[in-house]
């Protein structure tokens, strides 16, 4: 049996290139049935991308601050079930990296059927998610550890994340200029359009000057 029963919560995450990996090879078929919570946490600055890397099993994205990525949040490859609710993305200024998702394989066709939804996400500066699959699939249900709270409180549920100390203002030192905390929610929403996908055989840039930047 492969991993499961994870949560990572209440962390405060800058500065890095591979923020988390979950699932350490495609073709481990035990981790199909890994459950991953990830919430409440901040995405801080100078994070590039993994948050996470998905590999197989289900993830529950939910109530966390992204303030900033390079390439891409949310990546995974092996048909992961990626549930992403109340979260607040907030893209950055680069045009070419607004899109919240990377899949890392080398056609539509392969994860078309992948499951991947955003529901009661806030977008904001331009950041988009591209969902897949079945939006009211049943296997969200092993994707579902918590209820999610509204988005527009995520400053309050996020205020406390990291090393002990004063409460934060997760709304200082985002570096999108405008930015007020508003964006755009999201309902539950599938769509297998070919618009703003990400594929790739790494998860590397598609092109352009972040070509150098590449992982697996």
């Amino acid at each position: 049996m492969g991993s499961t029963g994870i949560t990572i919560s209440n962390n405060y995450f800058s500065h890095h290139d591979e923020v988390m990996l979950l699932g350490h090879d495609d073709r481990y078929v035990l981790d199909s049935g890994m459950q991953v919570t990830i919430a409440f946490n901040v995405f801080g600055e100078a994070l590039v991308q993994r948050m996470p890397r998905c590999r197989r099993g289900y993830i529950h994205v939910v109530n966390n601050c992204f303030t900033y990525w390079e390439m891409y949040a949310i990546g995974g490859s092996a048909n992961p079930t990626i549930n992403s609710q109340g979260n607040r993305y907030v893209a950055p200024a680069d045009p070419n990296a607004k899109e919240v998702t990377k899949r890392v394989v080398p056609d539509e066709e392969e994860w078309a059927d992948w499951n991947w939804r955003t529901d009661g996400d806030i977008m904001v500066n331009g950041a988009f998610f591209v969902p897949s699959g079945a939006g009211l699939s049943a296997q969200y249900a092993k994707a579902s550890s918590v209820e999610p709270r509204s988005a527009g409180l995520i400053n309050q549920l996020t205020m406390n994340a990291g090393v002990f100390g004063e409460p934060r203002d997760n709304n200082v030192g985002i570096s999108n200029p405008g930015f007020n905390g508003d964006g755009t929610s999201t309902a539950s929403a599938t769509n297998t359009g070919s618009a703003g996908s990400s594929s790739g055989d790494d998860d590397g840039v598609n092109g352009g000057e972040k070509g150098k930047k590449i992982s697996k």
